[in-house]
């Protein structure tokens, strides 16, 4: 459906079956400014996404093994490409959407920093904008941003980050880019301070993961939970305690549409984070 002022956007959706998939080619299903072409899914490549979620439509919409083979059938027609699938293809992906001139949307997180740059640069020579964003829920996105905040008065933090237990990385995206915004407000060269100098780990990995700023991140990954994510601020006689709880997927539905609306408006390059589609 569509406006004379504001076509819908067109949208393919990589991982159109799994749990964030199935729920967001939902909400495209019910927005009349998005118009979702084509979908993705190994496990049902070749139906109708009609038939594979048991959805109550009568048009078609195609689902095909992978992304090359939907841009080799609908690339002239997709302007956004949403990869809501794993880390071991997400890279593969976005290269293919941006040779394509297509604006990757990536919600699947584990991309390294060198691969993150890399696809910057080849968005910038596309002359495109695309985005890496490791938490769509707009509470989270508050909670990092309360958090970078915090790190301006705190110089002893912690990370506790829960997802369920078929999340392929750890730690999360969210943690690590919360990690970055909490290290931004310390200032180049400054790090948070360890708890002791003497401590020793007397079984491997009990401090979690630490950061280059000094930041230790702990991972858990339990049947039951979705996404939950706290931020530990110690300073002598006081504790600062921020949570965000994830307990459904639909908490994410509006920030990937938002994502989706915006992209092709902003300036070429990779942007990191929903906060980047709330500013202004």
């Amino acid at each position: 459906m569509t406006t004379a002022n504001h076509p819908p956007v067109s949208v393919l959706i990589a991982g159109a079956t799994g749990k964030m998939g199935s729920e967001f080619v939902k909400t495209c299903l019910a927005d009349d400014q998005l118009n979702l072409i084509a979908c993705t899914s190994r496990s049902a490549a070749g139906k109708d996404i009609f038939q594979a979620l048991s959805l109550n439509i009568d048009y078609h919409i195609p689902i095909f093994s992978g992304v090359p083979e939907a841009i080799a059938t609908h690339g002239a027609s997709i302007q956004v490409g949403v990869d809501l699938t794993h880390p071991s293809t997400v890279y593969g992906n976005a290269l293919a959407m941006i040779e394509a001139g297509i604006s990757p949307i990536l919600g699947a997180t584990g991309l390294s920093e060198t691969q993150l740059q890399s696809l910057d640069e080849k968005l910038k020579a596309k002359g495109l904008a695309g985005a890496y964003i490791p938490n769509f829920s707009i509470g989270a996105v508050l909670l990092m941003q309360f958090a970078a905040q915090a790190a301006k008065y705190f110089n002893h933090a912690e990370i506790i980050e829960m997802h369920h237990n078929q999340k392929a990385d750890a730690p999360s995206g969210t943690s690590l880019h919360t990690a970055e915004l909490m290290q931004k407000n310390l200032g180049v060269g400054t790090t948070f301070s360890p708890t002791n100098g003497v401590e020793k780990e007397t079984h491997a990995g009990a401090r979690g993961a630490t950061t280059e700023g000094g930041i230790h991140i702990h991972s858990v990954r339990l049947p039951g939970l979705v996404a939950h994510q706290e931020v530990l601020f110690g300073e002598k006689g006081q504790l600062l305690t921020l949570r965000h709880d994830s307990f459904d997927r639909t908490c994410f539905m509006a920030g990937i549409a938002l994502s989706v609306k915006k992209i092709r408006s902003m300036p070429a390059g990779l942007h990191r984070g929903l906060e980047c589609f709330l500013e202004g």
